[in-house]
């Protein structure tokens, strides 16, 4: 495990560097108006694991459970769905093709809200992604694209097909030239955040959040300043082989990473949303980069606790437990409470 403490010259670096970037949104009023008229869109749990706390020798661990989230078994149908259903409440995805990269369920999202919308649903899938994902996408109506060898290739791949085709491009991560759409889908993110709050029987003191292109991560930042201000501390987690966050705080800038394919396939992102990367180097206090031992041994506590998920799912807890090595550093204590978002079910 690696862990970085955010700086004030951090903090200015990415500011310079992203200043044309917009901030992550802190608004879900529009969010929960259209999540309200959805049959499948019910609140998720929060859960207090007297087991993890245990473990991490903590006052409290809170699970924010994602794992049903309108039966797609991830927090990413609150995302691309949300964007589709906007549009549909503008009037403008009835007939259209949305078209998207995706290492997991960002693409359940998109073919579903396509499919509630009448709307087609293109996603393209690098070659090292499973075929049963595949499978469950076509299910769904989604057209299904093997590009290139990593999620990097194929979000390339989708971004032609959209120039090509006319194509609608509904992805979750965002770069110079493209804020709008990325934007509002983290904004359907802060539902999540917005619960757990009412849920919650305090303020946490730590939050742990797992990030890919990192837009989970801001959005639940942003959303905690926002209500608790400076009092959690809050760590981003990223495995090491995908450290896009990581090393772009480092640097100052955003970074394109390099790396073997990570088992915690739904953080495998090499490079960073810059509207998340913003955020991030804003809210979040530290960032820590996790192996792949720890990342399954995270998945393997929480299932020991009755809270089966993947590495990817599990990440922020494996955070947490890997964390262990740096309490002081981090300001753990017996008497910390912790939040922690378990991001998906185990067979997502």
């Amino acid at each position: 495990m690696k862990y970085m403490q955010n700086t004030p010259a951090s903090r200015a670096a990415i500011a310079a560097t992203l200043r044309d970037v917009p901030d992550p949104s802190v608004d879900a009023t529009r969010t929960q108006s259209l999540l309200s008229r959805c049959p499948v869109a019910a609140e998720t749990p929060l859960v207090t694991s007297a087991n993890l706390a245990t473990m991490a020798e903590v006052a409290a661990v809170h699970v924010k459970d994602e794992r049903e989230r309108m039966d797609l078994g991830s927090f990413k149908a609150l995302g691309a769905a949300y964007v589709i259903a906007r549009d549909a409440d503008d009037g403008q995805a009835a007939g259209q093709t949305y078209v998207t990269a995706s290492a997991g369920n960002h693409g359940m999202s998109v073919a579903a809200g396509a499919a509630a919308f009448g709307a087609k649903a293109v996603v393209y899938i690098a070659e090292t992604v499973p075929e049963d994902f595949a499978n469950r996408l076509r299910e769904i109506g989604a057209d299904v694209v093997r590009h290139g060898a990593i999620y990097e290739d194929s979000m390339a791949g989708a971004a032609d097909a959209a120039d090509k085709h006319g194509w609608i491009l509904l992805s979750d991560s965002s770069w110079p030239g493209y804020f709008e759409r990325p934007h509002t889908l983290m904004e359907g993110y802060l539902v999540l955040m917005q619960e757990a709050v009412s849920q919650i029987p305090k303020p946490p003191t730590h939050i742990f959040l797992q990030a890919g292109v990192g837009g989970l991560a801001a959005a639940s930042a942003a959303y905690a300043r926002h209500v608790w201000g400076d009092i959690p501390h809050i760590v981003v987690v990223e495995p090491d082989a995908a450290p896009a966050i990581y090393a772009s705080i480092q640097k100052g800038s955003a970074q394109v990473t390099t790396g073997p394919a990570s088992d915690m396939g739904r953080l495998d992102c090499k490079e960073p949303s810059l509207i998340a990367l913003k955020g991030l180097a804003r809210d979040a206090d530290g960032f820590m980069l996790i192996s792949e031992a720890q990342g399954l041994a995270g998945s393997e506590v929480c299932a020991a606790a009755g809270l089966s998920s993947t590495p990817s799912g599990a990440a922020g807890v494996a955070g947490l437990i890997a964390a262990q090595s740096q309490r002081d550093q981090l300001h753990l204590t017996d008497k910390s409470r912790v939040l922690v978002i378990l991001s998906e079910m185990e067979t997502a």
